[in-house]
């Protein structure tokens, strides 16, 4: 009759040459240690996952700090602002041109043998730049200079990339990883203008241009070092772009809104009350997108988009209120501050859905997609917002970031209607 065997819990006897030995045996029951209650902590355990989102944090740094550097190192040694604009303007269209091309090669060819040579040719280009300027070369050398950046990998889909493989099939270690990355975008996009213009200031107008591609090499150079988490390449078979996937067209022109919530919202701010002071914004989305990761992920993911953005298009008209009340900038803080707070929830949660949609094999170019409409939109906000400024009265300017969260949700809502009625 076959039984079934029962763990022994009594000691173990053994033999030493002529002696006995009894010693305890270990039993399964011994408590064992308890795992970590924190998701953040329970993500960096990942085995491999601290040693490149170490070389992630450098490379992402300089994201912040070139443009903010660019404008600081030109307009000082030209003396105009409109060249220096013109100059990063070039440099972002060129971005939006090239970017995914560099994430289908990412994609085709694997992430280390290719961001290396891209980001070595964006370092020369910052190089080139900064040279140009300091021996007062012609003109259009900045804009061909500057343009030679656009083959700067994106980072932050690399390092999302990497947790999608590492987590495969775990919608709540994904929720939390997109929730760690949106919080280091804006964490390195808070901390990276104030660094470029820091070391501009104290050190010379070319130190954080010359930082920056410093630290960007570096970190590349580290994060492709960690071979063992990053993902596979994707069969060498033709594939239409990401842009055919249902759902991402609506998606991306969501995403092209929604940028221009920030790149209004920026310039307005600007003009109004200061650089400084959308540090808060950027401290809010942190803690936000933190906070939001912690939370279980979303059974229905577009229907928490809608919720998002709804939040979003509500907590934008803050500033507006908060300016066109009263004079003080404690209560313009204030409204930033949460108004940043809708940020990050949204990002998270837009860049989980872009995973979703994204044909298996062509992550990175869609993430990249993603972004490019980001900086579009950025780009489109900031004229409008800029235009704004200057041809109406008072703090009018604010209502450009709230009619673009509205559209950014209404363009969602139909995309929404249109996949459930299919």
């Amino acid at each position: 009759m076959p039984y079934e065997r029962t763990p022994a819990t009594g000691p173990v006897l053994a033999l030493s040459g002529d002696l006995l030995v009894i010693a305890p045996r270990a039993t399964a029951s011994a408590p064992a240690r308890r795992a970590s209650t924190n998701p953040y902590r329970r993500l960096l355990a990942t085995p491999g996952a601290r040693a490149f989102t170490a070389g992630n944090l450098l490379a992402r740094l300089p994201m912040g700090m070139f443009s903010v550097s660019a404008v600081i190192m030109i307009a000082g040694s030209r003396g105009s602002y409109a060249l220096a604009g013109a100059v990063t303007a070039t440099g972002l269209a060129a971005t939006a041109v090239v970017a995914p091309w560099t994430a289908r090669l990412v994609d085709r060819y694997g992430q280390a043998r290719v961001a290396v040579p891209a980001t070595a040719i964006a370092v020369l280009g910052s190089l080139a730049l900064l040279l140009c300027v300091h021996y007062d070369a012609p003109s259009w050398t900045l804009f061909a200079s500057y343009a030679a950046t656009a083959t700067t990998p994106n980072t932050g889909g690399m390092s999302r990339a990497r947790w999608a493989h590492l987590h495969r099939g775990d919608p709540a270690a994904l929720h939390t990883a997109n929730s760690f990355e949106q919080a280091v975008d804006e964490l390195c996009f808070m901390l990276g203008p104030a660094l470029a213009a820091l070391l501009c200031a104290t050190l010379f107008p070319e130190a954080g241009t010359l930082v920056g591609a410093i630290l960007l090499m570096t970190g590349i150079l580290v994060f492709a070092a960690q071979r063992a988490t990053e993902p596979p390449v994707s069969p060498r078979t033709p594939a239409g772009s990401p842009l055919r996937a249902r759902g991402m067209p609506a998606l991306l022109a969501a995403f092209l809104a929604t940028g221009a919530v920030f790149g209004s919202m920026e310039v307005v701010t600007i003009a109004h009350a200061g650089g400084a002071i959308l540090a808060l914004q950027a401290a809010g989305s942190c803690a936000a997108g933190l906070l939001y990761g912690s939370l279980r992920p979303a059974p229905d993911i577009r229907r928490r988009l809608l919720i998002c953005l709804t939040g979003m298009a509500a907590l934008m008209s803050l500033p507006l209120l908060a300016a066109s009340s009263t004079p003080s900038l404690l209560a313009l803080a204030a409204a930033l501050l949460l108004a940043g707070a809708a940020t990050a929830p949204t990002m998270v949660t837009g860049m989980t859905l872009v995973q979703r949609l994204t044909p298996e094999g062509q992550l990175n170019e869609g993430m990249t997609l993603a972004v490019t409409a980001l900086l579009g939109g950025i780009a489109a906000g900031s004229a409008t917002g800029g235009w704004l400024v200057e041809h109406t009265a008072g703090t009018t300017g604010y209502i450009a970031p709230i009619c673009a969260a509205a559209l950014a949700l209404t363009i969602t809502a139909t995309g929404v209607r249109t996949a459930r009625d299919r």
